[in-house]
């Protein structure tokens, strides 16, 4: 994996964005998404939020000449809901009382200076990986962590990778008492092994990095 670290506006930026990620972590996510533009494909994450993570990917695809592409409905995944630990009132449309992200990750990227190397995708992801036709260099889930969220964004999006790119994995907690936040991610990292199509590269405490080694990956069962 490359040890090339974004430019330090962008590292700076994403320090200060909204979002979950640990620094060293993005750094990882960092290092993959050079990698991956080498292939001359788009680099794709699902779950935006406020846009952290998509600095990184926007950074990495500047420096490759290609586009990151982030898919988002911007109203929230489970946990982010009011009552809930990772609920934050200042994402709240104070107009309609519904989470609204959109707003906070276009001022995280126009800040950033990024705009021009993204493509933000609105919408539920199923319905945004029926439409897609691209192959992909990097597919970065990191969306709800249900099992039916979680597994749909790999069965949508694993498909659309292109031979040697690599699939990222976000939240991925092997422990059991993190059943709500990490073991959804666990069981389509660990599927995504047992299809056969991808072998494991390194792993970042949560973060799980694959590369696609073979056929298949995705689909239903």
């Amino acid at each position: 994996m490359s040890t090339r670290a974004p430019q330090p506006e962008t590292l700076a930026a994403f320090e200060k964005a909204k979002g979950f990620m640990p620094v060293h972590e993005g750094l990882a996510l960092y290092a993959a998404a050079v990698e991956a533009g080498a292939l001359g494909l788009p680099l794709l994450e699902v779950g935006t939020y406020c846009g952290r993570s998509t600095l990184l990917l926007a950074d990495a695809a500047r420096a490759a000449g290609v586009t990151a592409v982030t898919v988002d409905h911007h109203r929230g995944s489970e946990e982010q809901q009011p009552g809930w630990d990772y609920h934050d009132p200042e994402t709240v449309d104070a107009e309609l009382g519904v989470m609204d992200t959109l707003p906070a990750f276009r001022r995280t990227l126009h800040r950033a200076g990024l705009e021009d190397h993204v493509v933000a995708l609105v919408g539920r992801s199923p319905q945004i990986a029926a439409l897609w036709n691209t192959p992909l260099g990097l597919v970065f889930i990191d969306g709800g962590h249900t099992d039916e969220h979680a597994s749909a964004d790999y069965e949508g999006w694993a498909p659309h990778l292109a031979e040697g790119g690599l699939l990222l994995i976000h939240d991925v907690f092997p422990d059991p008492k993190d059943e709500f936040t990490g073991q959804a991610p666990y069981r389509v990292y660990l599927r995504a092994l047992d299809s056969g199509a991808f072998t494991e590269v390194t792993a970042h405490d949560s973060l799980r990095v694959l590369r696609r080694t073979g056929a298949g990956a995705g689909g239903r069962g």
